[in-house]
């Protein structure tokens, strides 16, 4: 079973257990995202194609992580005229781990269950007792630096 998604201006054949880099999305690793703008689903012999989309589709996916693309020069030129200029070009990508394709409007499963290593930081901070830091009275005054008065400078005076 495949799909074609619509993202970032551009057209995508996605697979369940795929990973694509897509046009920056907003999010974090980890983050779940819907893609409802489904072209075409293929589903063994039968293909669904949209009108312009296919209706009750969706992909979901999650944010794999958040990268940088290829570092790109761009350089223009114009010959006997003293012309040069050089400019780069780093485009932000999004790589999305597609996780299912969902037909007739049905709602993705919930996100998968935390990392253990999550679940056994949150369970040792839990079982640590929590204790209020101590907190200093207002009264008791630190007290304050005071400046000494600048030596005076010696003069040919003051040597006789």
């Amino acid at each position: 079973m495949y799909a074609v998604i619509k993202t970032g201006g551009k057209q995508y054949r996605v697979a369940a257990d795929q990973k694509i880099q897509i046009e920056k999305l907003a999010g974090q690793a980890g983050d779940q995202i819907e893609f409802t703008d489904v072209l075409m689903v293929a589903n063994g012999d039968a293909i669904d194609i949209g009108a312009p989309f296919v209706s009750g589709a969706t992909v979901v996916g999650e944010i794999a992580s958040q990268d940088r693309g290829p570092h790109i020069i761009i350089f223009k030129k114009r010959r006997r005229k003293h012309f040069r200029r050089r400019n780069g070009h780093r485009q932000d990508l999004t790589t999305v781990a597609i996780r299912e394709i969902l037909l007739g409007g049905a709602k993705p499963a919930k996100k998968a269950a935390a990392k253990p290593e999550t679940e056994t930081k949150a369970k040792a901070k839990a079982d640590k007792p929590v204790t209020p830091a101590p907190v200093e009275a207002k009264s008791e005054a630190k007290p304050k630096k005071v400046a000494k008065p600048p030596k005076p400078k010696a003069t040919g005076k003051d040597k006789e």
